[in-house]
C-alpha cells in the first residue's frame, strides 16, 4: 500500500479501519436487525388466507414494518375472496378501515396457487381485480412468495412498488488479524433466510448487487496482499478475480446494465476511478487527477456516476460526479467531509457519509436526512423503492443491522454473531 496516499487510506472507511486495527470489534457481538418505520396512516384489515399457514404470517409481518397499519384481529367475518362480502359488506364499511386483503390457496398439479384481491371496502371494488401467483412447493419458494404478494399487495394500496422481495447482502466477521474469517451473507429483507454466498481467510469489502440480483462484486484482501474484485453468482459456484492488478482495487460498482464495472485502484499509482467488463479484461483509465479517487456509483440511467476525492485539501473528501458524455465533473455534496457515496433507485437521492454520520442528501446535494453516527464509518443502503435504508453500526457493543424507514418508528432485533459490515439492498429477482 507503499503507492497510496494517506487520505485514500482514510478513505476506505471501516475497511482500513479494520486493516490499520486487527483488534477493532474483537469480540463476536450480537447482530440485531432494527426495523424502523413510518408514522401509521392507512388502515388494513388482512384475513389469513384460506388453506394457508405460511404466507399469511410472512405478508402480515412485512406489511406491519411499514407504514400500513395491519390488523388481522377482531374481524366480522373471514372470507377467502370478494364474492363472500354479499351482504356483509355494510359490517366492513362501519369498521372504518379503508382496505381489506382476502385470499385462498390450493394446490395445482404439485405447485401451489395463491389467489387474492385488495378490495376498496368504501366502494366494495376490488383494485385491478384478482391476483394470482404459483410457487413451488417447497420453504423457498414459498418464503420468495409471500414477499412477492407483499410487493404487490402494498403498491396496490399505496401506488409504490414494495420492497419486501429485495434481499440485502453483508459481511460478517470473526476472529481478528491472522485469524480473521469473513463470510458474504445474503438475506431476505426482513432478516430471514440467511445463507453464506462464500467465506475467506481475510477481509471481504464492499459488496455489491448486479442489477439483476443474479450477482455480487466484493473485494477480498487476504493476509500480505493486495485487495482484489471478485464477481460471484449468488446461486453458488467460483469467484471470478476481475482485477489481478497490483494495487488497492475497491468498491466495484455494477452499471445498470450490467455489463460493465467501475472501481477505484493504485496499481498505476495513486488512486483513480477504471472502467472494465464485468466478465474481465482490460480496465480503461477514466479520472487522472493528481489527487486520490475513490469509491464510484453509477447513476441509475449510466450517464454519470458518483465518487470520493481528496482535491480539496488532506482530509477534506468530498462528492464528485462525472458526465461520460462531456467528461465534465461537478462538486455535489456540501458538507465538510462526504464520503461513500450511493444513488437510489431512481437517481433522485443519494446515500453517503458525512463525517461519521450516515445521511441522505438530494442530487444537489442538500442534507434530506441524517441518520446519526453509527459508529461504523460506512454509508447506508437504499431499499428498492427508495423508502428504506439498510445501514451497519454498532450500539452498546454489539453489531446491528438496522432497517430504517425514512420517516422513523417502531423496532424489533434479530440475534446472530460476528462483526457486520456493508449491508447493501438488492432488487427483488431471485
Amino acid at each position: 500500500m507503499h503507492t497510496q496516499k494517506k487520505l485514500f487510506i482514510a478513505l476506505l472507511g471501516s475497511a482500513t479501519a479494520l486493516l490499520a486495527s486487527p483488534s477493532l470489534f474483537a469480540a463476536p457481538v450480537v447482530l440485531e436487525l432494527d426495523y424502523d418505520i413510518p408514522v401509521q396512516k392507512n388502515q388494513v384489515a388482512f384475513v389469513p388466507f384460506a388453506g394457508d399457514s405460511v404466507l399469511s404470517p410472512i405478508i402480515l409481518n412485512n406489511l406491519s414494518k411499514t407504514e400500513l397499519t395491519v390488523t388481522s384481529q377482531n374481524l366480522p367475518q373471514q372470507p377467502r375472496s370478494s364474492s363472500e362480502l354479499a351482504g356483509t359488506l355494510p359490517v366492513w364499511q362501519s369498521m372504518g378501515i379503508p382496505y381489506l386483503v382476502v385470499g385462498s390457496t390450493r394446490s395445482n398439479r404439485g405447485k401451489i396457487v395463491t389467489d387474492y384481491e385488495v378490495i376498496d371496502v368504501k366502494s366494495g371494488r376490488v383494485i385491478e381485480g384478482k391476483q394470482s401467483l404459483t410457487a413451488d412447493n417447497n420453504t423457498e419458494s414459498m418464503r420468495y412468495a409471500g414477499h412477492v404478494i407483499s410487493d404487490k399487495v402494498y403498491e396496490l394500496i399505496t401506488g409504490i412498488p414494495g420492497d419486501f422481495s429485495g434481499r440485502i447482502a453483508y459481511i460478517e466477521e470473526t476472529g481478528v488479524g491472522k485469524e480473521k474469517v469473513s463470510r458474504l451473507k445474503v438475506m431476505d429483507a426482513d432478516g430471514e433466510n440467511a445463507k453464506t454466498i462464500t467465506e475467506v481467510a481475510g477481509s471481504i469489502f464492499s459488496p455489491t448487487w448486479s442489477p439483476d440480483g443474479n450477482r455480487i462484486a466484493y473485494s477480498v484482501q487476504r493476509d500480505k496482499s493486495y485487495p482484489v474484485i471478485y464477481v460471484q453468482n449468488v446461486s453458488g459456484g467460483g469467484a471470478t478475480s476481475l482485477t489481478p492488478f497490483a494495487g488497492n482495487n475497491l468498491s466495484p460498482s455494477f452499471s445498470p446494465d450490467g455489463s460493465k464495472i467501475l472501481f477505484s485502484s493504485s496499481f498505476e499509482g495513486s488512486a483513480d476511478i477504471y472502467e472494465m467488463s464485468a466478465s474481465g479484461g482490460q480496465p480503461r483509465k477514466i479520472t487522472s487527477w493528481p489527487s486520490s479517487e475513490v469509491q464510484p456509483s453509477y447513476a441509475p440511467d449510466g450517464k454519470s456516476f458518483v465518487f470520493v476525492s481528496d482535491r480539496a485539501g488532506f482530509n477534506k473528501p468530498q462528492i464528485y460526479r462525472y458526465e461520460f458524455g462531456s467528461g465534465r465533473t461537478t462538486k455535489v455534496s456540501n458538507s465538510g467531509y462526504a464520503t461513500s457515496p450511493q444513488f437510489s433507485s431512481d437517481g433522485s437521492q443519494i446515500a453517503f457519509l458525512s463525517g461519521r454520520s450516515a445521511a441522505i442528501m438530494n442530487s444537489s446535494g442538500a442534507v434530506t436526512a441524517n441518520l446519526g453516527n453509527t459508529g461504523i464509518d460506512e454509508a447506508p443502503s437504499f431499499s428498492p423503492n427508495g423508502k428504506r435504508v439498510v445501514y451497519a453500526s454498532k450500539q452498546g457493543g454489539k453489531g446491528v443491522l438496522t432497517i430504517k424507514s425514512l420517516n422513523g418508528g417502531e423496532s424489533f432485533g434479530k440475534s446472530g454473531q460476528g462483526v457486520i459490515r456493508s449491508p447493501v439492498w438488492s432488487s427483488g429477482s431471485q
